[in-house]
């Protein structure tokens, strides 16, 4: 009998230890352009800051995924929770003592990137040898969870400990940290069961991750899809803040906008493997690509925050759903040793994603109206839901294909 993932105890170790570190990353999120403003004044200087951590991780993506795949993924893991504690430590102390600058405020976030970019493929690529095949995609889902719950819960608390004191924020995620990392030293991840190929000249690593991708139909047509779906929904995103605040909605409101959206991911996530199972897997990726289709216009005519709330979280509903199916796919069609570099090259697409999409956002925003920019952002998404839906690829994509890895010995 398979043991149920509750008491699979380095599933839940695992699982606890993350959520720490990914509150504590979004407590210090929030409050890292509130210290950067507080130490020059400069809104533009605190943008640059996060510009930093996000260009960090996306430009040490596609190597960070070849590493993965080089080394023991519990101990890559290890190491970057205690790098992130030691980093932010320091800057805890620097504070402490009013000796922080910009400069330390941009080396801590280049290592966080760092860290992040190495981390995420390692734990993505571990958790098929931590549950069983038939749990995956319930273990997938509950990691999205995770990360909307951690997100949630960080972002609130890292306002508020900001506003008590500067270092505050920044104590706690040192602290997550630092939890994640003891949680971590009892987790015993299974020995790989197949030979780890020998290292070779490492951007030949790299380019193999990147035509594993570009060789599977099924991975490339999602990524496509994935990619624009992120990048419409980032612009789309901006484009309903810069409304609200147009129409003079309270900033309250705002927020609680942002809060539902979140909550709509977590009750999502929490019925995901459900839904995972009793649709088919083409169904459940393009119903949330036609629900967010059929949902963004309605963000042009709504009257207040809290209906635009209701909006985004209908939107983020079926999300995880469409996530868990696409994620548990790529995992077990994947062999294990290019699991860090699948993991690795989608996140460096849907990463380039989120960061282009503000972009086109605020271009929309400066050549057309409210209406028409929002209009055309959902006209961009519609066109990605009919390829998405008429594509054959996912259409005669079934549960069952994923049950067996296939070898990378073609990519040799």
């Amino acid at each position: 009998m398979t043991t149920p993932l509750s008491r699979n105890r380095d599933y839940r170790l695992l699982w606890v230890g993350q959520a720490l570190s990914e509150a504590g990353s979004s407590a210090s999120t929030i409050a890292l352009p509130l210290l950067v403003l507080a130490l020059t004044g400069s809104a533009a200087a605190s943008g640059l800051v996060l510009g930093a951590g996000a260009a960090a991780q996306l430009l040490a993506g596609l190597p960070a995924g070849a590493l993965v795949d080089r080394w023991d993924r519990r101990r890559v893991m290890l190491v970057c929770e205690a790098v992130q504690a030691l980093a932010v430590g320091g800057l805890v102390v620097a504070l402490w003592f009013d000796w922080a600058d910009v400069l330390h405020v941009v080396l801590v976030v280049v290592v966080l990137g760092v860290c992040r970019s190495l981390s995420e493929p390692a734990e993505d690529a571990a958790l098929p040898a931590l549950v069983p095949e038939s749990q995956l995609s319930t273990a997938v889902a509950l990691n999205a969870a995770r990360g909307y719950v951690g997100q949630l819960a960080g972002t609130a608390l890292g306002g508020v400990l900001f506003g008590l004191r500067r270092w505050l924020p920044f104590a706690v995620e040192a602290l997550a940290h630092a939890a994640a990392f003891l949680a971590l030293l009892f987790v015993r991840i299974p020995a790989r069961t197949a030979q780890r190929a020998p290292a070779r000249h490492f951007r030949r690593e790299v380019a193999e991750g990147l035509k594993w991708v570009w060789g599977q139909p099924v991975v490339r047509v999602v990524a496509v899809c994935a990619i624009g779906l992120n990048l419409f929904f980032q612009a789309f995103y901006l484009l309903v803040l810069a409304v609200a605040q147009q129409r003079g909605v309270p900033s309250g409101q705002i927020g609680v906008m942002a809060a539902m959206l979140g909550a709509g991911g977590v009750l999502g996530a929490l019925v995901a493997p459900r839904l995972h199972r009793s649709l088919r897997p083409h169904l459940s990726i393009v119903g949330a690509f036609w629900a967010i289709t059929a949902l963004m216009p309605l963000a042009a005519v709504t009257g207040n925050g809290y209906q635009t709330g209701a909006v985004f979280a209908a939107m983020a509903f079926l999300a995880p759903t469409a996530n868990t199916t696409i994620t548990t796919y790529q995992l077990l069609l994947t062999p294990d040793e290019l699991r860090g570099r699948l993991s690795s090259v989608m996140g460096v697409a849907l990463g380039t994603a989120a960061i282009a999409g503000p972009a086109v956002g605020g271009f929309l925003a400066e050549l057309l109206r409210p209406t028409p920019a929002i209009l055309t952002c959902a006209a961009g998404t519609a066109l990605l839901t009919l390829y998405a839906t008429a594509s054959p690829t996912l259409r005669h994509l079934s549960h069952h294909e994923s049950a067996t890895p296939v070898t990378s010995s073609g990519l040799q």
